[in-house]
């Protein structure tokens, strides 16, 4: 259902009147500060993130609703600490948008994504008390293959890049040779650096493809857990113990499970 924007406004003033009175009626909602709520942010920003993956929109509707109501949370926290209001968060987003976005509320031009890209990263470091540098924009506390998509893309966007994307497997080839060596020689540390390497590689590869390696390696979580589950399954079924197995005995599950097109 498509709602006109009055009654998106009058969902939202409806939606900031409830909070206002959980936060002055409910013992729970009371008691909340940005460090308790934080863990419960993180958790719910997953659960969208699944919900996405799953291409579910119920789903992505009701966790977008937790994501919102934390967002909310954290602004009510500060109006009550006399520091901002949800008026500031998103004025603050209005205006870093319009001057982010030269193309649209501006005289600048852009022809394609690509450019609009390259002007964001310049314009961050343009702004006042912004990021000083290409790469301090990356946030510290992300896992670590999103951060390595997003300060290879960032690196991207100011034309440190291969020249064509073929190169890359040169360099994924490379760095798998170097970790096969070090496997050869058993240095645990040295063999945890090549592996990073050729981990890094790989993303960079994915990213020059258009392939997201979050998502990627998530469909791939998701598929062995269907495999897994269907093996187990059928074992108990069967009255054996995927311990008493052989690897032989096993496969053959497996391969059943793929069939299937699980």
């Amino acid at each position: 259902m498509v709602h006109s924007k009055k009654e998106k406004m009058e969902a939202f003033g409806r939606f900031l009147d409830i909070l206002d009175e959980l936060r002055e009626k409910c013992p729970w909602d009371r008691k909340q500060t940005n460090e308790s709520l934080r863990t419960n942010t993180i958790e719910e920003t997953f659960e969208l993130c699944d919900a996405i993956i799953r291409n579910n929109d119920n789903d992505i509707k009701k966790e977008l609703g937790d994501v919102l109501l934390h967002i909310a949370f954290y602004a009510k926290i500060g109006e009550e600490k006399g520091s901002f209001d949800i008026a500031d968060v998103c004025n603050t987003l209005c205006e870093k948008l319009i001057f982010r976005h030269p193309h649209v509320f501006g005289n600048d031009s852009v022809s394609e994504s690509k450019q609009v890209e390259q002007n964001w990263e310049k314009l961050k470091l343009q702004e006042k008390g912004g990021n000083k540098t290409v790469l301090e924009g990356v946030p510290a506390a992300l896992p670590a293959l999103v951060k390595a998509h997003r300060i290879q893309d960032k690196a991207r966007n100011v034309g440190f890049d291969w020249e064509k994307r073929e190169q890359v497997w040169d360099k994924v080839y490379e760095e798998f040779g170097e970790l096969k060596a070090e496997i050869n020689k058993l240095d645990q540390d040295k063999m945890e650096s090549e592996f990073g390497d050729l981990m890094f590689s790989l993303i960079n590869a994915a990213r020059l493809y258009k392939i997201n390696p979050e998502n990627a390696l998530e469909r791939t979580n998701q598929k062995f857990i269907r495999r897994f589950n269907y093996l187990e399954e059928h074992t108990l079924k069967a009255g054996k113990d995927l311990k008493n197995m052989s690897l032989a005995e096993m496969d053959k599950i497996w391969d059943e499970a793929k069939e299937k097109g699980l």
